[in-house]
């Protein structure tokens, strides 16, 4: 049987880059009002305000780099099939190397349109900003291409096959308090490999039958990858 290694990373992943979380208290959210910058009503109602939030959080994602947990997870391709599913609308996995990501809540170095149909075009950003000049061919405004609060998550069923086929599954920076993407550590079959990695992790009720390790990304993942490599060799 061929390994299949599900990697499930959340905010805490990229935070060790210096990229802030919604919930620090310092976080993302401090300032600004979830129903005025991440919502569909958000952007009819003042898509500037929500674009400009959007093109500061872009800039700050350019400026940080992958740290030692991307590098790490990158290193399990040389043993096994790796798929990454990421909450993140970073890019960092894929500027260290990972082969295999999907993003669940989208990518903030892509735009979609505001029109009809924006699920099936995406354009890559050049540069870090949006303008109210940026448009489809269609002419609708481009917009972030982020899942926002309320708005449908296509790669869903996607995901859960990926991880219902995996042979080791980990969860990496994430508080499973988001859904319906927390509802992916429940598709695991009895016999996948499960580690749960969270400088709180003992603290989170959902699931069960993981081997919990209360660390931050960069030492939690490489332990566990040490643990995985071995038992591949």
């Amino acid at each position: 049987m061929t390994n299949k290694i599900v990697v499930f990373s959340g905010a805490g992943m990229s935070a060790e880059s210096g990229i802030k979380t919604f919930r620090d208290s310092n976080g993302l959210w401090e300032d600004y009002n979830i129903h005025d910058i991440a919502t569909p009503e958000a952007w009819g109602k003042n898509s500037d305000l929500v674009n400009e939030f959007y093109n500061q959080r872009r800039k700050q994602i350019i400026q940080s780099q992958p740290n030692s947990a991307h590098y790490a997870i990158v290193e399990l391709e040389k043993y096994a099939d790796v798929q990454i599913i990421t909450q993140n609308i970073d890019d960092l996995h894929e500027r260290a190397g990972s082969s295999n990501v999907l993003h669940l809540h989208g990518n903030i170095r892509y735009a979609k349109s505001s029109g009809p149909n924006q699920e099936k075009n995406y354009y890559r950003i050049n540069g870090d900003e949006l303008t109210i000049k940026d448009v489809c061919p269609e002419g609708f405004r481009l917009r972030p291409h982020v899942v926002w609060f309320g708005e449908h998550v296509p790669m869903m069923e996607t995901a859960a096959c990926y991880v219902n086929e995996s042979t080791h599954f980990i969860v990496i920076g994430s508080s499973l308090q988001v859904y319906p993407a927390a509802n992916l550590v429940l598709c695991c079959s009895e016999k996948t490999k499960k580690w749960i990695i969270d400088p709180k992790a003992e603290e989170i009720s959902n699931p069960s039958g993981f081997t919990r390790i209360s660390e931050k990304a960069g030492d939690g993942v490489s332990a566990v990858i040490k643990e995985i490599i071995t038992s591949l060799s």
